[in-house]
């Protein structure tokens, strides 16, 4: 049984705030959490192109961990191939749902699925890519198996 669905993720009003707090850098550390960062990604792509998306979810990550005081290094922070990999399965998801579904409905179902699968990467690498600092400052594709339309 999935946990219930954040509270940010009860209207498109609270959800507009979360991603505006996330973007400004004060939204609670102790908040973010894997549903927050499959929630920020949904929106990101709900709204704009892929590169677009990947480029503001690599921005506001970055900016985030400053805002917070989480050191992006080859150790710790921003974590490139696992937030590309993340941004791959929302969007083949995010294709499986109604177009005329509002983003706020889209993104609850997302975080609902996803959330939960946060080793979801296990099955696509074969080394421990969250260690990897190469994986962490350069996109590394999946060696185990393909990310394809429908992850």
């Amino acid at each position: 049984m999935n946990p219930p669905a954040p509270d940010f993720l009860e209207t498109e009003e609270s959800l507009t705030a979360f991603l505006k707090s996330f973007e400004r850098g004060t939204w609670p550390n102790s908040d973010w959490n894997h549903a927050a960062h499959v929630a920020v990604a949904a929106c990101y792509l709900f709204e704009y192109p892929n590169e677009d998306a990947a480029i503001r979810m690599r921005r506001g990550i970055l900016h985030y961990n400053h805002c917070v005081g989480t050191v992006n290094s080859d150790h710790s922070g921003y974590h490139e191939t696992i937030t590309l990999f993340w941004l791959a399965v929302v969007k083949a998801r995010l294709q499986d749902l109604e177009d005329s579904l509002p983003r706020v409905e889209a993104v609850r179902l997302l975080v609902s699925e996803l959330a939960p699968q946060r080793d979801l990467f296990r099955e696509y690498y074969s080394f421990d890519v969250v260690r990897s600092v190469e994986a962490r400052r350069t996109w590394i594709a999946p060696d185990l198996k393909p990310l394809t339309p429908g992850t």
